[in-house]
């Protein structure tokens, strides 16, 4: 009797080693002995598989994919890969895509040299020039402050007068500069030339440019800003001047932006503050504690906004200073301040000073301190 087959094997062909396998499609019969599969452009071939098979190959001599199980198999895989891939890109969306992140001081130690009575290097540019320097003097947009800092807090209706220290043409005018002004407690000139860094950039532009990116900024938020000058006068004006033009306007702050001459070696900023002082036509009994709120606000800023360090050279280290004998602080009857911003005359400071962006951020710094004072 014959066998039955045996578990789990296939039957074999009559006179064929080769287990019959059932098929669920069959190649078309061609001339030649060749097989063709409809529609796919594919011919068995003469090379053979395991166990003495014909192999169908493409026309490109590559031999495709069994049609019925691998088909299948990559249907399975496609189903399953793209809603993977799908959440992953909801993931993605999820928490932005990509960003894009934006994103900048020390102390020294020493004696004091003010930049009102230092002389510059003879400036190797224009009187406006700025040799070493990047950047047009310009104003940065009001969207340029740090996020959040500036908000709810608004300056309509308040007066704030910005002084540029010095004058870019005061180079020019030497006999008009150096005649004596009457500051109330002494007598002094009326104006300097003020620094400049080793390379040649005066203060005087410095002074310019940092006070019209400060301007910029608070007028965005309200105020009314004034300037002293705004390099449109031959020379000055003088420092008796400069402190009647702050009283005329009424002004709420008055700031005198400047940068100091001091030894190289010495650096960070600082903030001067008006002395109590009365005699001739000073009296400053009115403004000294306002001016020093101003001043404390304007000192937190500047170095947040920076990144500089008060300077350790200066008073007691704190980046505040009181004078008693400068003509723009002595005559002012409205809370008004200086700001030193960094020494030109030191090489790290001066290369910040000179630095474009770090002049918008000085700017900024300035701006918030005044904004901060205003609204509290």
């Amino acid at each position: 009797p014959a066998r039955a087959p045996e578990p789990h094997t296939r039957p074999r062909l009559p006179g064929s080693r080769v287990p019959a396998e059932p098929r669920t499609w069959a190649p078309a019969p061609v001339p030649g002995g060749r097989a063709a599969y409809p529609g796919t452009g594919v011919h068995s071939g003469s090379r053979g598989g395991r166990g003495g098979t014909t192999i169908a190959r493409v026309s490109n001599g590559s031999f495709p994919p069994e049609p019925g199980r691998r088909g299948g198999t990559l249907a399975i895989v496609l189903a399953a890969l793209i809603p993977a891939c799908f959440a992953g890109w909801l993931l993605w969306s999820s928490v932005g895509g990509a960003k894009d992140d934006g994103a900048g001081g020390a102390g020294g130690t020493g004696a004091p040299t003010t930049s009102s009575t230092s002389s510059p290097p003879p400036p190797s540019s224009g009187a406006s020039g700025a040799s070493g320097a990047s950047g047009a003097s310009g104003a940065p947009s009001p969207s340029g402050d740090v996020p959040g800092e500036a908000s709810g807090k608004t300056l309509k209706g308040k007066v704030v007068v910005i002084d540029p220290g010095h004058n870019p043409h005061n180079r020019d005018h030497p006999s008009q500069i150096s005649r004596s002004v009457d500051i109330g407690t002494e007598e002094k000139e009326c104006d300097t030339t003020g620094t400049a860094t080793n390379s040649g950039y005066p203060e005087a532009s410095f002074t310019l440019d940092v006070a019209r990116r400060a301007r910029t900024l608070l007028e965005a938020r309200g105020a009314t800003v004034r300037f002293t000058q705004d390099g449109d006068r031959p020379y000055g004006p003088c420092v008796d001047e400069r402190a009647e033009i702050g009283n005329k306007a009424h002004a709420d702050a008055v700031v005198s932006v400047h940068a100091d001459g001091a030894a190289a070696g010495e650096r960070g900023f600082h903030v001067i503050l008006p002395k109590s002082v009365r005699g001739g036509g000073a009296d400053t009994s009115a403004i000294t504690v306002p001016s020093r709120h101003l001043g404390e606000r304007l000192l937190d800023r500047f170095e947040r906004a920076t990144g500089s360090e008060p300077a350790q050279y200066i008073g007691d280290g704190s980046g505040l200073d009181v004078r008693g004998d400068l003509g723009g602080l002595n005559l002012s009857t409205v809370p008004k301040v200086f700001i030193e911003c960094g020494n030109m005359r030191d090489s790290q400071d001066a290369a910040e000073l000179t630095d474009a962006a770090w002049r918008g951020r000085a700017a900024r710094g300035i701006a918030q301190g005044i904004t901060d004072f205003l609204n509290e």
